[in-house]
């Protein structure tokens, strides 16, 4: 991948001629251009803090989630405004910009005629679809699990506050349980 250092590597926003290509991303508008978001899901995420909720952004950051059966939103994620984000490079995408907004639009129809399966076909395998479509970095073989684990090491958080929102009740519930096994 040319030295990338993620399969889905960020622009080099210091290249003029990229920068000027995107959007920056804004938090308080929640706008990510070129990026998978996530958010966690209440009591899932608590006892599997890795587990979430996963949508993909458009090239102007318009959020687009299978939130259901038969239903993609659009800017309005299920569990609620993203906590993390992995921004990815429109370059890697066949046709660039057009071929990313293509492909997020077609994945969205493709998934607003499926039944939503929690463990099955659900939010990463749409955004899966869509990477598939635009033959991401040349790959053509995106899933629920690979993008799961690409998350832990190569997304941010959008805040401290974020970062607390995913991991306290994780850490409450794992101090809970080691009190309790202590008394025992």
């Amino acid at each position: 991948m040319n030295g990338d250092q993620s399969p889905g590597s960020p622009l080099d926003l210091s290249d003029r001629e990229q920068a000027v290509l995107m959007d920056p991303i804004d938090h308080e508008r929640c706008r990510y251009p070129y990026c998978i978001v996530w958010t966690p899901i209440p009591v899932l995420t608590w006892i599997f803090p890795f587990l979430g909720h996963m949508g993909i952004c458009t090239s102007n950051g318009v959020i687009r989630d299978f939130a259901g059966p038969y239903f993609v939103s659009e800017d309005l994620m299920a569990f609620g405004n993203p906590t993390k984000y992995w921004q990815l490079s429109p370059q890697k995408a066949a046709n660039g910009q057009a071929g990313w907004d293509t492909a997020v639009a077609e994945a969205s129809e493709i998934y607003k005629k499926r039944m939503h399966i929690i463990f099955y076909d659900n939010c990463h395998s749409h955004v899966a679809t869509a990477l598939n479509i635009m033959n991401y970095g040349g790959c053509k073989n995106w899933n629920m699990v690979k993008l799961a684990f690409y998350m832990i090491p190569y997304s941010k958080y959008v805040s401290f506050g974020s970062f607390l929102k995913t991991w306290l009740p994780f850490l409450i519930i794992a101090a809970f349980i080691c009190i309790l096994a202590a008394r025992i």
